[in-house]
């Protein structure tokens, strides 16, 4: 009983002292002993993707596709039986025809390192968004794989020195802008006469792809000063569809085009007396003279339906248009008349109705753009072309808010010099549209 008394008084005491030590000591000594261990961060060797696919032990082999070049000429060279071939091009029909390699386009190989270097998958893209693999080893099938596009918000603002394309190219911007900001000012600005001292400014947003500029997405905002006259263009989305307008509501859009042409020279304008280049002496020159090389698209200037579209003498092929009671415009000297463009044919402002040529009395590539206003020849740089329609009453309290909006920020983008006039917002990651 004794013996057992002092078990329990002894058990006791060492529970008390154990106690009476984790107390005393701190909790952090505690934490502490813990021993640090080395890691070799070799020992996690990641593997190098190539559109997903590990390459360490793979060569890989690039090139561009040549003009009236072959799947089978390309991968015959790789250990590939024309069976096979044959087999990849029935299975890829539905993904994408292997008959319809563009020349210029970027192409890829992953080959077996050794001796053979047999072909494992073909990859090709047929756009800078997309790309096609074709793989080549066990099952024969293909798969088209989008890349993610980049949407980045940048403002753009400049005081031109020679032209709209030079400003735009020294801040570093795409020429998909140039040809975005005609179509939006086409109306407003004559760019075969921008003077030095015009200004501009831009909000946009750019698409790129692996760092290529693949596309401009929307102009969320323009302004542009023009011999001393200042236009906004707000863009705004309307019953019928998105379109811009200036800052009191009415379109940008005029009936008619400034011009059939985008940047080319004016090598003669209208007048009454002009001495003829080819005939060698003076007469009227009824029609304005736009110098482009061979085989540039000519544009029709406004909605129409065709009066004349033929060969005739001095003329040499040329399209009549008629757009409405009012406007009546010809273009001559073409190389050729575009397919289906012929007498009767109703065409859309901005088709491609032909293209510069020198047929006719002509000593160069040049097309000659005639305008008639109310059945007589007038000069069409001069003639003031009236706008459609606005914005609806019943919406212009919305749009006057959105206005207001957009004029503020491009109100406060400042002229910068031009190693600096290109800023950037932080761009977001979207999917392909």
């Amino acid at each position: 009983m004794r013996k057992s008394r002092n078990w329990l008084v002894i058990t006791g005491l060492t529970i008390a002292l154990i106690s009476g030590i984790y107390f005393i000591v701190p909790k952090q000594d505690q934490i502490d002993i813990v021993e640090e261990i080395e890691i070799d961060s070799s020992f996690f060797h990641l593997p190098t993707l190539y559109y997903g696919y590990a390459i360490d032990s793979f060569e890989v082999v690039e090139g561009r596709v040549k003009w009236n070049q072959n799947l089978s000429e390309i991968l015959s060279k790789y250990n590939i039986s024309f069976k096979d071939i044959h087999t990849l091009a029935q299975n890829a029909k539905d993904v994408y025809d292997v008959r319809k390699l563009k020349a210029g386009s970027n192409y890829s190989l992953i080959l077996n390192r050794d001796s053979l270097r047999t072909a494992r998958q073909f990859i090709f893209e047929p756009s800078p968004s997309e790309y096609v693999v074709y793989n080549l080893t066990d099952s024969i099938f293909a798969r088209l794989e989008k890349k993610p596009i980049n949407v980045a918000e940048r403002t753009l603002a400049a005081e031109i020195e020679s032209s709209l394309y030079n400003s735009l190219m020294d801040l570093g911007a795409s020429p998909l802008l140039v040809h975005r900001m005609v179509d939006v000012f086409a109306w407003q600005v004559d760019f075969f006469r921008i003077a030095k001292g015009d200004k501009f400014k831009l909000v946009f947003e750019e698409e790129t792809v692996d760092g290529e500029v693949i596309g401009i997405r929307n102009i969320k905002g323009a302004y542009f000063e023009h011999w001393g006259k200042s236009y906004y263009a707000i863009p705004f989305e309307t019953e019928e569809k998105l379109d811009f307008f200036d800052e009191a509501g009415n379109s940008l859009r005029k009936t008619l085009l400034k011009a059939p042409l985008d940047f080319t020279r004016i090598s003669s304008r209208f007048s009454l007396r002009r001495f003829h280049p080819v005939q060698k002496r003076y007469k009227a020159h009824l029609g304005t003279d736009y110098a482009a090389p061979r085989g540039t698209p000519i544009r029709t200037v406004g909605d129409g339906v065709v009066l004349e579209a033929k060969y005739h003498g001095g003329n040499g092929n040329y399209v009549k248009i008629k757009h409405n009671s009012n406007y009546t415009t010809q273009y001559l000297h073409m190389s050729k008349i575009a397919k289906g463009v012929r007498p009767g044919v109703t065409v859309k402002q901005g088709q491609t109705i032909g293209y510069v040529g020198s047929t006719g009395l002509a000593n160069g590539p040049h097309l000659c753009y005639r305008f008639w206003k109310n059945g007589r020849q007038v000069d069409a740089l001069k003639v003031d072309i009236p706008s459609s329609s606005g914005i609806a009453k019943e919406e212009l309290q919305q749009f006057k808010v959105v206005a207001d909006s957009i004029r503020s920020v491009l109100d406060n983008i400042e002229f910068e010099d031009p190693g600096s006039m290109l800023a950037k917002i932080p761009s977001k990651q979207v999917d392909n549209p």
